[in-house]
């Protein structure tokens, strides 16, 4: 598929300048910095700098005052608590996260995650009856619960309180909760707006630890936990939640708890955990019981705190995993077999398919991989408790949740983000919607938006990459949106002549540029190899590539990864 290169803007000269000659450090790493909203030298010391004083005050919340107030009274009273979240990766952190710390000093402290199949997403009916039959006064909601007014009326009914602990946007009324903590609140002045579900969580026990004066040890311990969320729920790694990455990474390589330690040992991961491996190793292994089992096991091995019972849990997880894995393929081959027969699929701009067999713990995975071939808005649908459930995916810079919003009279309910969101409808509305939505994304989505886009920050010669450079871009570190691993371009570059395809299909290079043979790079190409006609022909070629340090064998040296290549 042909794809946009978009190289962005080098910044404004003169702050570059100044930037480049305050930091003595060259134009790609000033550019680089400018790129990211970085324009000064204290901006800049706390980007390379983190420090987690810089956490902002969670008392600037709204309603913060008012759930330490609630969760103050519970404890003195000696009421029961009860710990709600969702069932995926953020919900589940989120939970382990604010039980694991009250668990420590209140005994009367109870989790629940909602089963995926019998309850759907949120707060459930289930839910707050569970807590009445087990005289729960006080449930805190984390990753969910800011559109669940009709929920929250019940509970209200029943006489349970709520803490809302969200991050979702808010419809145009807020449930009726004790205490509702959302950033996106239009009311709520906190300073920075992108907190992960488990984000919320921690401010929240972070404020009951500057309530009763406990040390801050006893909160910043989850920070793991908090990274984890950040990079599974992909939200940006700026500001607070860069803060937050930064030394949850930091505690998940140096000290990390008995359920993610597990994971690690029992898939052999040897490196240093980042937030690729976060979202491509360790989130998903949490996730799965979610998916296909229950939520509570994901709870379960991340409170954990004997290593052996943790390695038992995480066998069972890493066994649901492999299972989800030939789910997620064989419906992925499924949905690829409708669009194929269906002659209209060639002109629809966008994928709405439904097939009540298939399994909802894996529809959002499928439609992330029908966008990789097809890039269009995606919505897969499947039956559960006799409706129609489903998971949305956008392409880059179209808003699916503002598409999904404009079909509202079809739905039972939505939720989500610009990029990612839920619904639910009845059956026999699926068609209805499959058509609006096809009119709604043809009416507004660009010609642009329907071709992927490869953003650029850079363009570069390979004589400009030097050891100094590699290591501040190191620094660059955590990423994630908003910060991603710095992308390259480099033009009218040359193999030596030893380029090989090696592996399944990736291209394995030395690459120079003819203004300057001397500096030459090995770089690597996965799933390339096609290519190696063009490199063998010395036909110059443009590419776009990551730097890194590969480690082989004790041996560290410089190589470039590339990301796309194109035939000048």
């Amino acid at each position: 598929m042909e794809k946009r290169w978009n190289i962005k803007s080098g910044g404004n000269p003169q702050t570059v300048s100044e930037l480049q000659q305050g930091l003595n450090v060259d134009t790609i790493i000033a550019s680089l910095l400018f790129q990211r909203n970085i324009s000064t030298f204290e901006e800049a010391k706390s980007f390379f700098r983190p420090d987690l004083n810089a956490l902002h005050d969670p008392f600037l919340m709204k309603d913060m005052d008012k759930a330490i107030e609630r969760i103050d009274k519970a404890i003195k009273n000696n009421e029961k608590v009860l710990i709600f979240g969702d069932y995926d990766v953020d919900g589940t952190t989120s939970v382990a996260t604010v039980y694991s710390f009250f668990k420590k000093f209140y005994a009367n402290v109870g989790f629940y995650i909602p089963d995926r199949y019998k309850e759907g997403y949120g707060i459930s009916f289930k839910g707050i009856d569970f807590a009445k039959e087990n005289n729960f006064g006080l449930i805190i909601a984390l990753d969910c619960g800011i559109k669940a007014i009709d929920k929250i009326d019940y509970a209200n009914e029943k006489g349970v309180d709520f803490i809302i602990c969200d991050h979702h946007l808010p419809g145009d009324q807020l449930p009726k909760a004790l205490a509702v903590l959302d950033p996106k609140r239009n009311d709520c002045p906190y300073p920075y707006k992108e907190l992960a579900g488990c984000g919320i969580g921690f401010k929240l026990i972070q404020a009951y630890s500057i309530k009763n004066n406990i040390d801050p040890k006893f909160y910043l311990e989850y920070l793991d936990l908090v990274a984890t969320s950040i990079a599974a729920d992909i939200v940006p790694i700026t500001g607070e939640n860069r803060i937050l990455a930064y030394f949850g990474i930091e505690k998940l390589n140096s000290n990390p708890r008995p359920g993610i330690k597990a994971l690690i040992d029992s898939n052999k991961i040897t490196k240093a955990l980042n937030i690729t491996s976060l979202v491509f190793v360790i989130g998903p292994r949490i996730n799965a019981a979610g998916r296909l089992e229950h939520g509570s096991k994901s709870v379960e091995l991340l409170i954990c705190e004997n290593e052996a019972e943790a390695n038992e849990i995480a066998k069972g997880i890493n066994t649901t995993n492999t299972l989800r894995k030939d789910l997620d393929q064989g419906t992925t081959s499924e949905a690829h077999l409708m669009l194929e027969n269906d002659p209209m699929t060639p002109f629809k701009k966008s994928t709405v398919l439904f097939n009540e067999t298939w399994h909802k713990g894996v529809i959002g995975i499928v439609a992330s991989r029908l966008i990789e071939k097809y890039y269009k808005p995606t919505i897969i649908l499947t039956e559960a408790d006799g409706k129609a459930t489903g998971s949305a995916r956008s392409v880059k810079e179209f808003d699916v949740y503002s598409a999904i919003e404009q079909c509202s009279d079809l739905l039972e309910q939505f939720g989500g983000h610009k990029f990612a969101a839920g619904l639910t409808l009845k059956k026999e509305n699926v068609t209805a919607f499959q058509n609006k939505f096809e009119k709604i994304v043809a009416a507004s989505i660009t010609e642009e938006q329907q071709i992927p886009r490869v953003d650029i920050d850079i363009e570069i010669e390979l004589q400009d990459i030097n050891n100094k450079t590699l290591r501040i871009l190191k620094q660059f570190a955590p990423h994630g949106p908003e910060n991603m691993t710095p992308l390259f371009v480099a033009k009218n570059v040359i193999d030596t002549g030893w380029g090989k395809v090696v592996g399944t299909n990736h291209l394995k290079l030395d690459l120079f540029q003819s203004k300057n043979p001397n500096v030459r790079f090995p770089a690597i190409a996965y799933d390339k190899g096609d290519f190696l006609s063009f490199f063998q022909r010395k036909i110059p070629i443009d590419i776009v590539f990551k730097i890194q340090e590969n480690d082989f064998r004790g041996a560290v040296t410089t190589q470039l990864v590339i990301e796309e290549i194109r035939v000048s």
